[in-house]
């Protein structure tokens, strides 16, 4: 099993989770997060004073996939949410060691299914 997480534009988050759910992935765990990373810093304008932004608001994914759905899972990440611009996001993948679905105690892949 792998977890796959994928820090996105907000405006990416709808077109990614209806991918997701096309493919037959439709468990997802989403998270407002902000960060920085290639992407130099803007201005915005608050109460009538310019502001320095560093941080980026973005949305983290996350997943939990069996083996197989591991890069069809990739695939439709990067399908939706590229505009082929600097800030896109990044993704990563993690080993996960065991799942467990706590109301039927039920282990392993199927606890992901």
């Amino acid at each position: 099993m792998k977890k796959i997480e994928a820090i996105i534009k907000p405006s990416k988050l709808k077109d990614v989770q209806k991918g997701l759910k096309e493919a037959g992935i439709p468990c997802i765990t989403v998270l407002p997060v902000k960060g920085t990373g290639l992407q130099k810093t803007y201005s915005e304008h608050y109460r009538g004073t310019e502001q320095s932004m560093i941080l980026q608001s973005r949305v983290l994914i996350m997943c939990v996939v069996s083996d197989n759905n591991m890069e069809k899972c990739i695939d439709v990440i990067l399908d939706n949410a590229s505009d082929g611009e600097t800030g896109d996001g990044k993704i990563f993948i993690y080993d996960v060691a065991e799942a467990i679905r706590i109301r039927t105690k039920t282990r392993g892949k199927e606890a992901i299914q």
